[in-house]
């Protein structure tokens, strides 16, 4: 059985798009989006996908820290994280996210 890499991400949002991006996809539809491109890219990774609804962070300080900096628009949402560090705000930039993950993945072999 193969071993797999996993790769956490979290995407923070809110049900309502913010007034500069209502012609661009909701947070959901972003991570379900990054998602696939990341799957189809990576397939020897395993995602880990989480959504934050910057409204409701729950109890993770990290959470609440950013869902805050959100609101207080030091950061536009959708916020993507990958193992916790930001990789896009906005309208994400797929480009950039792919090469994050290929650094990631040059820099964490599978262990037999």
């Amino acid at each position: 059985m193969e071993k797999m890499k996993v790769l956490s991400m979290t995407v923070f949002g809110a049900e309502e798009k913010c007034a500069s991006c209502i012609h661009l996809p909701s947070a959901r539809e972003t991570m379900e989006w990054l998602d696939a491109a990341i799957s189809r890219k990576f397939p020897e990774v395993s995602l880990k996908i989480e959504y934050v609804d910057i409204d409701m962070p729950g109890e993770d300080e990290l959470h609440v820290r950013l869902a805050e900096s959100i609101r207080d628009d030091e950061y536009f949402y959708p916020l993507v994280l990958l193992n916790d560090e930001i990789v896009a705000e906005g309208n994400p930039n797929l480009k950039d996210i792919f090469a994050k993950i290929e650094k990631w993945n040059e820099n964490n072999p599978v262990s037999e």
